[in-house]
């Protein structure tokens, strides 16, 4: 089992000819990705990457039976990209794209709140399940099978930590980069409640940030579902400055609770195996899987 995709997902590029479409559509196709194409409004018609090209995604949808994609498109018409993907019935709108205005973001979030979908992202690094699909931009060797679930709000900690799990022996069985932008589509909640309710998933690493309440929600949910399923937790920016946007748009510590030591808190209060620094999260993993 996994969550959002896997080696079924039909996966297409939006802003697939440009320079970062392509790129990382190479390294995805490399992986083993079921890339079944990608749309470039104009160059319909034509293959890149030995795959076809669309104008639209309605278009992939009905010629290729894409079913999820990723957004590589410039922050200026990323909202519309995203809104694109909705409309055609795209179950897993996948958003890389650093940098869309939050208005336009605002519009999209209301914009797909009625459509059968689910959006990662903006500015994340994406989602991959070892060995079946990396659909992102994170680099695919460092991510082996097994059975930890990884959430994070950093794409650089994704990785880290799933390097670290592999390297005590156990692997990942699917890490969602949910991105760090002030609005995103899934919240930390969201792909804790996935992970936990996978049954493949025996373990989720959560990985949060000073700035906003995901993390504290996540952590309400978690106590309150009573599940036995055990959760560490980190969070990035204890010497963060207060009131200064660190890297991510959302890591701005408004109140009290912002803080990296409130959040913790919050996390021990609630069941949550807490570490201090990323580099225990591999030992913790290891220590609580082996009890």
């Amino acid at each position: 089992m996994s969550v959002l995709v896997n080696k079924d997902s039909k996966i297409i590029v939006q802003g697939f000819t440009g320079s970062e479409g392509s790129f990382h559509a190479e390294q995805m196709i490399d992986y083993g990705t079921n890339i079944v194409g990608g749309v470039t409004p104009g160059k319909g018609g034509t293959t890149h990457l030995g795959k076809p090209v669309f104008n639209t995604v309605s278009e992939a949808v009905e010629k290729a039976g894409a079913d999820t994609t990723i957004i590589f498109v410039p922050p200026a018409f990323a909202a519309d990209a995203i809104m694109e993907a909705a409309d055609a019935g795209i179950k897993v709108i996948i958003a890389i794209t650093e940098g869309i205005p939050v208005s336009d973001m605002i519009k999209a979030s209301d914009y797909i709140k009625g459509k059968d979908c689910r959006l990662i992202g903006p500015n994340c690094p994406g989602v991959i399940t070892p060995e079946e699909a990396k659909v992102g931009i994170m680099p695919g060797f460092v991510f082996k099978k097994g059975k930890v679930g990884i959430v994070s709000k950093s794409g650089t900690l994704t990785y880290e930590a799933a390097d670290q799990v592999v390297k005590e022996g156990y692997g990942i069985t699917t890490a969602i980069g949910i991105g760090g932008d002030p609005i995103i589509g899934t919240t930390t909640k969201d792909a804790v409640e996935m992970l936990v309710g996978d049954p493949d998933t025996e373990c989720v690493v959560m990985i949060g940030e000073i700035g906003g309440q995901l993390e504290a929600e996540a952590a309400k949910w978690y106590k309150e579902s009573g599940s036995k399923k055990p959760v560490i937790g980190f969070i990035a920016g204890e010497t963060a400055p207060a009131g200064r946007t660190m890297g991510h748009a959302g890591a701005i510590v408004g109140g009290s609770e912002d803080t990296a030591q409130a959040k913790k808190a919050i996390l021990k209060d609630s069941g949550i195996y807490v570490v201090d620094s990323p580099a225990e999260i591999g030992k913790k993993v290891a220590e609580v899987l082996s009890k």
